[in-house]
């Protein structure tokens, strides 16, 4: 697999040179992958803006990556312009990934994921005690 490996701390950039995710790119992917993952990155952006072809162990690839990405609070977002590539993987409907059109998109993508995670960790400093002898009304 032709690629090239940017890494930043909250997100790890692969620039894949390939016309196609197929043959042995996706197991060669999904060993990189694993290596950021050994890494601590947990949010992978891969710039596809050259594949035009995704065969069916690509697919398989794409669903593992991205579940080990969510699985770790990450995420896994893929760019393209080309919009049947880009219709080819919404069609996949495949949860969570992100298909955007540029680095910055994606970027930005990214960090309001790690903020959504943060926000939601925390803990409201509310115990059930608190709503002891509280009914919910039926009132607007």
């Amino acid at each position: 697999m032709n690629y090239k490996l940017e890494k930043k701390e909250q997100y790890a950039f692969i620039d894949l040179e390939e016309t196609a995710f197929a043959g042995a790119v996706p197991a060669s992917f999904e060993e990189t992958a694993r290596s950021l993952f050994r890494e601590d990155f947990h949010n992978l952006i891969v710039n596809m803006q050259t594949v035009k072809e995704l065969d069916a162990p690509g697919i398989a690839i794409l669903k593992k990556v991205n579940w080990l990405c969510a699985n770790d609070l990450g995420l896994l977002v893929i760019v393209t312009r080309d919009d049947d590539f880009m219709d080819m993987l919404e069609a996949l409907k495949i949860p969570d990934l992100q298909v955007l059109p540029t680095k910055e998109e994606a970027i930005d993508a990214v960090f309001m994921h790690s903020l959504e995670n943060e926000f939601g960790a925390g803990d409201d400093d509310y115990d059930d005690e608190d709503y002891q002898g509280v009914s919910e009304s039926s009132e607007p």
